[in-house]
């Protein structure tokens, strides 16, 4: 058995497993027979139905689909600028995301996230491409250390301008932020898994069509120009995949970070550097990953919850930490 196929013979039952310890979990303990029934025959009048179906539902399959959004996001990065810290978290578009969504909130008085999904996605777009010039990843993706400290003092300077609008813009924006800025998923209804889903077969499409060719530019620009290839055209495509994904999933989720980039670094253990097998494995592990992170944060704090958004970056620190370590990066 080949090392995807192993990745997908143990993903997909530990996804299905996490699915249902979700629709389980929480303040209420949901029986598998009550959610079986829930699930195929609703019952209105019943109090674990409703539970199950107008929260942990639409909360679990936020999570699976964001957490894909955010882990095919990081392989793409991670491929087209050849950087293993490469992340949406760690390059700005998270935060290019988060301080969209706030500035929709405080001036335009958005409150729902079909309203400020757009703006997730211009944010987005906008920072990522950003951090790809100033670390100019368009010319050579091979000064990890240059694209990170773009990444982090662009994330500082909109995390500032965010933290400034909050704090302007009175309680409800700080109400809508308080949430969402630390990647709760709970309370967000089925109206934001549309766009999300969209979002997701859109972006996900796009980057697994520019697979092969970024299987190619790993090889260098000049090599990818001899094949026929336009590297631009590659890195501005990737850039809009990167954008769609990370855009949609940090509005929908809130800006979860890491998530993007622990997933490719267990799947390109298993499938090595062809992205046509990586990037789908990617987003498996990152839904585990993410729905492992909000399981986890229903339990370590009852009757309390803590934030996915927490529990990843508690997890993916000492990762990144080791990933550092590993690739001795000293170039400046």
């Amino acid at each position: 058995m080949t090392g995807a196929r192993l990745g997908w013979a143990v993903g997909l039952p530990a996804l299905a497993a996490l699915m249902l310890a979700s629709l389980m979990i929480g303040a209420r303990t949901v029986p598998p027979a009550q959610v079986w029934a829930a699930l195929t025959a609703f019952d209105p009048t019943n109090d674990l139905h409703l539970v199950l179906r107008e929260l942990r539902l639409p909360r679990s399959l936020l999570a699976l689909l964001a957490g894909a959004a955010f882990g095919i996001a990081g392989g793409v990065m991670q491929a087209v600028t050849r950087n293993p810290l490469a992340e949406p978290g760690l390059l700005g578009v998270n935060a290019g995301a988060a301080v969209a969504v706030v500035l929709g909130a405080a001036v335009l008085g958005l409150t729902t996230m079909a309203q400020y999904v757009w703006f997730g996605f211009l944010g987005a777009g906008l920072a990522g491409a950003a951090v790809f010039l100033l670390g100019r990843a368009h010319q050579s993706g091979t000064d990890p250390v240059r694209l990170v400290l773009a990444g982090v003092g662009l994330s500082v300077v909109l995390g500032a301008l965010a933290s400034l609008m909050i704090l302007n813009g009175g309680l409800e924006v700080l109400d809508i932020f308080r949430n969402w800025g630390a990647g709760a998923l709970d309370g967000r209804g089925l109206v934001v898994l549309l766009p999300l889903s969209l979002a997701l077969l859109a972006g996900g499409g796009l980057a697994l069509a520019l697979s092969p060719a970024l299987n190619a530019l790993a090889l260098g620009a000049e090599i990818g120009q001899g094949l026929g290839l336009r590297p631009g055209r590659i890195w501005a495509m990737a850039c809009l995949a990167v954008m769609v994904l990370a855009g949609a999933a940090t509005a929908a989720a809130g800006p979860i970070g890491f998530a993007g980039l622990v997933a490719p670094h267990l799947a390109r253990a298993l499938t090595g550097p062809d992205n046509r097998r990586l990037l789908p494995l990617s987003g498996l592990f990152a839904a585990i990953l993410l729905l492992s992170a909000d399981i986890i944060g229903r339990v370590v704090a009852v009757p309390q919850e803590v934030p996915a958004g927490i529990v990843t970056a508690l997890l993916g620190g000492p990762f990144f930490v080791h990933v550092v370590r590993r690739h001795r990066m000293v170039q400046l």
